[in-house]
């Protein structure tokens, strides 16, 4: 079995990459999405967005990077895919699965799901542009607006060169909305015959369980459930190996947040840090209370020092 922690733009950068894979049970990641037009990125874009690629291409926790290219030019993301090859990523992903509209627009992420002929074309190029040591992987949804293209879509990238295929269960026009429709990916992976991840609505152990037993995978990509459930895939785990395993309780969770925090106090202007742990706050708020009440607590602080105080106190007031 393959757990993997999903790209989420704007949400799993690498510091949150670095604190989620630190808690165990990932195998491996990807990169927010590299955004390809019609030139050749300098190689700074790609260490910006994945700076672990300067160790070994490795979260600290030793968890492989996968980096992601999005776009529609076949010939401009073979360019790039073999740049990134050269800047040491180990596997190149291609992202047909974005939903946010902006993305849409320009003609990445989802919309080319109406274009399974295009899909095709850009997976083969990246194929014959990178060392075929290095796999060429994809993610795609079930369509843009329904579900009519999927089969023609994921035949498309397994033809075209795809090494395996995470489906998001849902449509664009789905969004994120439950319920996610697993038994397409079951049909989906039928049909192509190639490694196929299911993704897509997984928040608990139960809804892992479920997962599995109507899609039929053993494969799985954690997104928003990881990120709001840090030890989900060691929970999973343990399930798999019939091991007891007590879930990560908020002290345990504690230090990954002053970490976190640390992190990206040393990475952005004072005037966005505060953003980003109100942003991972809100997620884990859904599993643990104490979350709540810390995001409560910050949630209009807008100086650094003080939530300096407030974070690093942390522990302290839980031990008296």
């Amino acid at each position: 079995m393959q757990l993997a922690l999903a790209p989420m733009e704007g949400l799993v950068d690498d510091i949150l990459r670095d604190v989620l894979t630190q808690v165990g049970g990932v195998d491996w990641c990807v990169t927010e999405f590299v955004r390809v037009n019609e030139q050749l990125l300098p190689p700074l874009v790609f260490h910006r967005l994945a700076p672990e690629l300067r160790q070994g291409a490795a979260t600290r926790a030793g968890t492989p990077l996968r980096i992601q290219l999005l776009g529609s030019n076949p010939s401009c993301l073979a360019d790039n895919a073999a740049l990134a090859c050269t800047l040491g990523a180990p596997v190149i992903d291609l992202n047909f699965g974005c939903p946010a509209k902006t993305v849409n627009k320009s003609r990445g992420g989802a919309v080319l799901l109406k274009e399974p002929e295009l899909l095709h074309a850009i997976i083969a190029a990246v194929r014959g542009a990178v060392p075929a040591s290095i796999p060429v992987t994809a993610k795609m949804r079930l369509g843009y607006d329904d579900t009519d293209l999927a089969l023609d879509c994921a035949h498309a990238l397994a033809d075209g060169g795809a090494a395996q295929i995470v489906v998001h269960a849902r449509t664009k026009a789905d969004g994120y909305k439950p319920p996610a429709h697993w038994e397409w990916i079951a049909r989906i992976a039928e049909s192509i015959g190639k490694p196929v991840y299911a993704n897509g609505e997984i928040w608990t152990l139960e809804d892992w369980q479920r997962c599995r037993a109507v899609s039929g995978m053993q494969d799985f990509m954690l997104g928003r459930g990881l990120v709001a459930r840090p030890d989900l895939a060691l929970q999973i785990r343990a399930h798999v190996e019939g091991r007891h395993y007590t879930p990560m309780q908020w002290d345990e969770l504690i230090p990954l947040v002053q970490s976190f925090w640390a992190q990206q106090r040393r990475k952005l202007p004072d005037a966005y840090a505060p953003g980003r742990i109100k942003q991972w706050l809100n997620w884990l708020l859904r599993s643990y209370p104490e979350a709540g009440a810390l995001f409560a607590q910050l949630r209009r602080e807008t100086d650094c020092l003080r939530i300096d105080a407030i974070v690093g106190a942390l522990g302290t007031r839980l031990a008296a």
